[in-house]
């Protein structure tokens, strides 16, 4: 019997006055159900191991357990009610793969969401894997030869192939994730082949991504390889490396985004909030990395108040708001990049030079505000080609681009977005920001995207789209 026939016996089965623990041995795998007592279906919680081959339901009123690497093949269907908890088991490394043409309906709601998180009962980053979804959208990743397919990083991948993304449908669906926490994930399988905390793989825009928090990862918080998939509200709340790295030729559109930096807690290979290449080599493969981002507000580790920007006190091992490298050609548009040793840094040491993406005008920066950085602009020449562009050329496309640079964190004005932990941030920019308008959508990258007045992720003190179903008090 496989998987699915487990779970439709302890799922449907009758469930009156119970009180009992039945372990169920089917196919090598083993699900391990404890059952409360009452007169209604009892609250269960059920061990998930091994591949789920057919489609199956996580109701809400039970807690399920990730041991191990859990895989959704074969096409199969995994929908999870809202209010279902799932947790990764630690020191297992537990984690949820969807594979390609497979589909994740994990659809909650604002007051009632989905939570991944650690099992254990003082949880901290690392304690499980994460999520991992693999579709068949466009990559310029290859596998053994084969060109448009990748392997995914974190030693996932099996002999069935179960850790592959990448094809040729734009379009590409597989299911939705809305309203939803992945809370303590992360997993470094080998250096620079982690487990994020969220992570896509060849995803198409036939997939929704709306309202998702990432919090306490123990790599980046969001990473995209390759694929389509349009984003809108989500959160990295004090990951451990990057907030949101971008791969192997990733194009789809991401609005409403916000980063958020523990002043402590950086990565050893150094934290950005923004990483992008095109793939590793900085190679002119296609398709290369394009994704469009607007209204993003970055909320880094400085929180300068006065007269000098001070570093003192933080991780030594924080570096960027935005590295842009390896030949990536991504564009930020209507955006706040808030407190970091360096603001926009355009890194053309590897590879086909990135700043010949700007030249050619495939790399937009328009209509931003860096605040409080210790440094606003950096550039690295290539060592191979280089083409006379420098730091100042940097600071000459921000300039002539409508973007504008403050000189302390303080000046962008928030409301409350250093808020003590345990607190729900204020995201809102208070009266006198200049992020309450300025709002710009006229550029031909930015079709499709919700037109609004403000810059940043979030309009205003009324504007709380980031609430309720999220969690800072971790």
């Amino acid at each position: 019997m496989k998987l699915k026939h487990a779970f439709l016996y302890l799922l449907t089965g009758s469930l009156a006055i119970v009180s009992s623990c039945r372990q169920i041995e089917e196919d090598g795998e083993t699900i391990t159900n404890n059952t409360g007592t009452g007169t209604s279906p009892a609250t269960e919680n059920l061990i998930l191991t091994g591949k789920i081959t057919t489609s199956i339901t996580l109701k809400a009123n039970n807690t399920y357990k990730l041991r191990g690497l859990v895989y959704v093949t074969n096409g199969a269907t995994l929908t999870i009610e809202p209010g279902t908890k799932i947790v990764g088991e630690a020191d297992k490394n537990g984690g949820l793969i969807i594979t390609r043409g497979s589909k994740i309906m994990a659809q909650g709601t604002a007051s009632n969401p989905i939570i991944f998180t650690s099992d254990k009962p003082s949880p901290k980053r690392g304690d499980w894997a994460g999520v991992i979804i693999l579709g068949a959208a466009p990559t310029n990743a290859s596998f053994n030869g084969v060109q448009g397919v990748g392997e995914i990083e974190g030693g996932v991948n099996d002999s069935a192939g179960s850790g592959l993304y990448g094809g040729t449908n734009a379009a590409d669906n597989s299911g939705v994730l809305k309203y939803v926490r992945i809370e303590y994930a992360g997993y470094a399988f080998l250096p620079d082949k982690e487990i994020n905390g969220l992570t896509f793989g060849g995803v198409g825009n036939g997939t929704t991504i709306d309202y998702v928090e990432v919090a306490y990862a123990n790599d980046d918080s969001f990473e995209w390889f390759g694929g389509t998939v349009n984003c809108t509200h989500i959160i990295a709340y004090k990951g451990l490396d990057d907030d949101f790295d971008t791969d192997n030729g990733y194009s789809g559109k991401v609005q409403f985004a916000i980063g958020v930096r523990d002043p402590l807690v950086a990565d050893v290979s150094g934290s950005n909030a923004f990483e992008s290449d095109n793939d590793a080599n900085g190679s002119a493969l296609t398709p290369q990395t394009s994704a469009i981002f607007s209204n993003v507000t970055i909320i880094g580790p400085i929180q300068s108040t006065s007269a000098s920007t001070n570093v003192a006190g933080i991780n030594s091992l924080f570096q960027n708001a935005l590295q842009i490298r390896r030949n990536s050609s991504i564009s930020v548009f209507n955006s706040a990049f808030v407190g970091y040793p360096v603001g926009l840094f355009i890194d053309a040491s590897k590879g086909t030079t990135t700043d010949n993406n700007i030249t050619s005008g495939k790399l937009v920066f328009q209509n931003n505000v860096i605040a409080g950085c210790v440094t606003n602009f950096k550039y690295a020449a290539s060592s191979t080609t280089p083409t006379g562009y420098s730091t100042q050329s940097v600071q000459d496309f921000f300039n002539a681009n409508n973007n504008s640079a403050l000189t302390y964190s303080a000046d962008i004005k928030f409301s409350g977005a250093y808020a003590p932990a345990g607190t729900t941030p204020n995201f809102s920019p208070a009266a006198g920001s200049p992020l309450l308008t300025g709002g710009l959508f006229t550029n031909a990258l930015l079709s499709g995207f919700t037109s609004v007045t403000y810059r940043g992720a979030v309009k205003d003190s009324n504007d709380f789209w980031y609430a309720g179903w999220t969690n800072y008090n971790l």
